[in-house]
């Protein structure tokens, strides 16, 4: 089977990459840059220069392509390990990174003699807004702030491929737990300087994933034919601030009993700070009706592997 993965070479792509090729898949990785983003994968992927906004040099690529993998969108916080602040300017290019990739999706699948018959469309837990009582399930409508409105374009941004018969599942995908980057590595940090504790409250609920886990199932709804539409892609156990400050103080055995008032948070970032500070309580209840079965349900053990695994 030949893949194209749009947003390959980021933190679940990478490792997806990797995991479709050592299980056979012609798999392709669109990249801005493939020269300097090569040494991160094996000889069993293709990377292929793409400007991240139109067909421009892979559109050709599709014909022929039994599935396409869309994970494209900038990083919300940023790469570095200050988030940035969510400007006007910042939210446009946020929205554009995620819209204008699907329209090129959709614009080079129209354009195929020999059409995928799937499409694994991104998206994010965020897709329901914030609630320290309610209970998430894919059923459930889309909040009214920004990080559920980006979300809910991001989705729409590739819906018309189904109106070509294209099989399209959406992966709504909690905080993948890789301290390599990401949410993890600005969690964990005040841990490590021995300055660890919960955030604001620490009511808020923090959905996550083990990468693994992540991994698997986005193969699992490639493979599934029966995999449509929404998708919550989070364990079904997810835990609350306050003892996710526990586990990981007692995993790294450094105390967390430093809180770091919500005023604060709110100052330095902005609206950044809402992603830390507010939470869903979302359960995979598709995922797993249809059949999958997470090897790390629980957080602890979770966050375990992934320390030990970059140790």
């Amino acid at each position: 089977m030949k893949v194209i993965i749009l947003g390959g070479t980021g933190m679940i792509g990478r490792r997806l990459a990797r995991n479709l090729a050592a299980a056979g898949y012609e798999t392709i990785v669109l990249s801005r840059s493939p020269k300097t983003r090569r040494v991160n994968f094996p000889s069993g992927v293709k990377l292929r220069k793409w400007d991240g906004v139109t067909t421009k040099g892979w559109g050709q690529l599709v014909d022929g392509a039994e599935a396409i993998i869309n994970l494209a969108g900038e990083n919300l916080a940023g790469e570095k390990f200050i988030p940035k602040r969510w400007t006007a300017k910042r939210k446009q290019y946020l929205v554009e990174s995620r819209i204008l990739p699907g329209k090129a999706i959709f614009q080079a699948i129209q354009a195929a003699a020999s059409r995928p018959s799937v499409l694994i469309q991104s998206s994010a837990i965020g897709y329901y807004g914030t609630s320290l009582e309610q209970v998430f399930t894919e059923a459930s409508p889309p909040g009214h702030d920004f990080l559920a409105r980006l979300c809910v374009d991001w989705e729409a941004s590739t819906k018309d491929i189904e109106d070509l018969g294209i099989r399209r599942a959406i992966i709504r995908t909690a905080s993948v737990l890789d301290p390599s980057g990401g949410a993890l590595n600005r969690l964990i940090f005040p841990f490590r300087v021995f300055v660890g504790g919960r955030l604001g409250s620490g009511e808020q609920w923090f959905p996550w994933i083990h990468p693994g886990d992540e991994v698997r199932a986005i193969r699992f709804l490639l493979e599934n034919t029966e995999a449509r539409g929404p998708f919550n892609l989070c364990s079904p156990n997810p835990i609350r601030n306050a003892m996710f400050a526990r586990i990981a103080g007692r995993i790294l055995r450094r105390p967390s009993v430093f809180p770091v008032p919500a005023f604060l948070l709110k100052a330095a970032l902005g609206e950044v700070a809402s992603v830390a500070l507010e939470g869903q309580r979302a359960i995979p209840k598709r995922l797993e009706n249809l059949g999958f079965t997470f090897n790390y349900p629980d957080f602890e053990p979770a966050l375990k592997d992934v320390l030990n695994e970059n140790a």
